[in-house]
């Protein structure tokens, strides 16, 4: 084929936030599948938070990405050319494709989906890892309970939302923290959230205790830093704290100071407990078919805020994700 394949590779590890010299963005020659292979077209790719922990060399649950590779990325697409039985031409289908425009696959990790049910974006969003996330996230490691009041920082982002419907669905009381009057409303008016807290505003602990009169029994944690803190002194006893993410800390040249109220958590018999997607790896259908259903229903609504540019656009798009810029699951359209 004449065509070629747009790549993004790691050139260099990144040192705070991400720079486009940290990539070298290049054509290559499409290749064609091998014996038991295809190859997939691809439409979208998930920018997600993980993918600044995947750049580093520290200790983390997966391996970082190697200089000289194609940047991990979840994506989506469609088969163009199959020697594999289970996937025929046409299938729409997302897996660890890679920050790309083709990717050949054996079919390891790969799940078809549907575009029907959904748009094929929503598959790599609140139909894909995102969701998932806060599925397995909130009723796995948060146990909720009817009545609890359940609160969640990025609560307008890819798996904060998702948290905060499910919480309603399950019959809590749902408070998300987020950046700005719009999301705030966002969350409220269009996802169903009873309040909102707006971080941006300048009274965090005091907005707080007035979103969450009765406490908080579950905080589902996806920021980190002064957020934490002031939601450790409004937690109940015998409260649940689902650690998501830390983004407020990603781009970090040093460590920052640690939380200050972990004085709550021995008083109040705190449970924190990180948590990663892949743990529950083996009950994803689980969690897709309940997803689905849901959506299909009107009751879990989504967001993604797709851009335009491609693989070229990849590093100042994911710079996004880290500052706030993005509204709703940010992909980007290949």
């Amino acid at each position: 084929m004449s065509e070629n394949n747009r790549v993004a590779k790691l050139a260099q590890r990144p040192v705070g936030a991400v720079k486009r010299d940290d990539f070298l963005i290049e054509d290559e020659p499409i290749q064609d599948p091998g014996p038991g292979e295809f190859r997939v077209k691809l439409a979208y790719i998930s920018l997600d938070p993980a993918m600044r922990g995947w750049m580093s060399d520290g200790r983390s649950y997966v391996p970082p990405v190697e200089l000289g590779a194609v940047m991990r990325a979840i994506a989506v697409g469609h088969v163009e050319q199959s020697n594999h039985p289970g996937f025929a031409v046409g299938d729409a289908v997302t897996g660890l494709f890679g920050v790309q425009q083709y990717a050949i696959s054996d079919g390891a990790g790969v799940a078809k989906v549907n575009p029907e049910q959904a748009p094929l974006e929503r598959w790599v969003g609140g139909l894909g890892m995102p969701g998932t996330t806060a599925y397995f996230g909130l009723l796995d490691v948060g146990q909720p309970k009817a009545g609890e009041t359940v609160l969640v920082s990025a609560a307008s982002g890819a798996v904060g939302s998702i948290v905060g419907q499910i919480a309603k669905i399950k019959g809590c009381r749902a408070v998300g923290i987020a950046g700005g009057a719009e999301k705030c409303r966002y969350i409220v008016d269009e996802l169903g959230f009873d309040a909102a807290v707006d971080y941006k505003a300048g009274n965090l602990s005091a907005d707080l205790k007035s979103a969450c009169p009765d406490g908080v029994d579950i905080y589902f944690e996806n920021v980190g830093g002064e957020i934490t803190d002031a939601v450790l002194a409004q937690m109940n006893p015998f409260g649940r704290i689902p650690v998501c993410g830390l983004i407020s800390i990603y781009n970090a040249t040093e460590l920052p100071p640690g939380p200050k109220n972990l004085r709550s958590i021995l008083v109040n018999r705190l449970r924190m407990q990180g948590f990663i997607v892949f743990d529950f790896i083996k009950r994803y259908g689980e969690a897709v078919d309940a997803l689905g259903t849901w959506h299909g229903e009107g009751k879990l609504k989504m967001r993604e805020d797709v851009r335009e540019g491609g693989v070229d656009a990849y590093p100042d798009v994911l710079n996004d994700l880290y500052t706030g810029r993005n509204f709703g699951k940010l992909v980007l359209k290949v």
